[in-house]
């Protein structure tokens, strides 16, 4: 058998595939020569990524439109000073309790256009409610959402929440930088394939305290409560 020599390091051809003295067959040092892409059935799926490794975003146009409705939560601490003139509508920017509201109900409807995979849902309903609890010592932020389609409203209710208390900053910032935004949650959802989840009570009670209860004709996202259908 005739070996080609390479003229770059005098060599046999034939002899650089080998393993070095004393090294291990070829099988087992070149394990990556071998190596094959896993069937595709045993890769794993991520909802939001697709085989190639590119952002998606979830088909769900097999889903059934249900009514979902969610609901979100969050608190902004202050001093006492400041919440009374968020109160008394004295703060040199304005009415806090009402922009924030509208600020929260708009960044709702705009979901999708800030969560990059998020689906533009068609509300039929967001409510946002920011009421002050001396007691707690700050604004507590309360938001909405319903919807009859194939996704759940949790995002855009947790946005219309979290828009709001950013919100309530940029409207006292001039009074008090040291405002803080806490307990950005989801508290309970309705309607689809995984049905009905509520926050644990053990696990929503936060310093900030519970939320407070619904009153007999407040309007909750897709419901009035203490009222019934047709009624005068």
């Amino acid at each position: 058998m005739t070996r080609d020599r390479d003229p770059a390091n005098g060599t046999d051809r034939a002899d650089r595939t080998q393993p070095p003295d004393g090294a291990q067959p070829e099988s087992s040092w070149r394990p990556t020569m071998d190596r094959k892409p896993a069937p595709r059935a045993e890769r794993r799926r991520l909802t939001h990524v697709d085989r190639t490794g590119r952002p998606r975003m979830v088909d769900v146009s097999a889903k059934p439109p249900t009514a979902r409705r969610a609901v979100a939560e969050a608190f902004v601490a202050c001093s006492a000073e400041t919440l009374s003139l968020i109160v008394d509508g004295a703060t040199p920017k304005g009415d806090v309790l009402t922009v924030a509201e509208l600020a929260g109900v708009m960044a709702g409807k705009r979901t999708s256009d800030l969560i990059p995979l998020c689906h533009p849902i068609a509300l039929t309903d967001l409510l946002v409610q920011v009421v002050p609890d001396r007691a707690a010592g700050g604004l507590r932020i309360r938001s909405e959402a319903a919807t009859v389609g194939s996704t759940g409203v949790e995002m855009e209710a947790l946005t219309a929440a979290s828009v709001a208390a950013l919100t309530v900053y940029d409207m006292v910032k001039g009074v008090e930088r040291g405002v803080e935004i806490r307990s950005i949650r989801l508290v309970s959802k309705t309607g689809g394939k995984s049905g009905e989840w509520v926050r644990p009570a053990a696990r929503s009670a936060s310093a900030s305290g519970p939320s407070p209860k619904a009153r007999p004709g407040d309007r909750t996202a897709g419901r009035i409560h203490g009222r019934k259908k047709g009624g005068g």
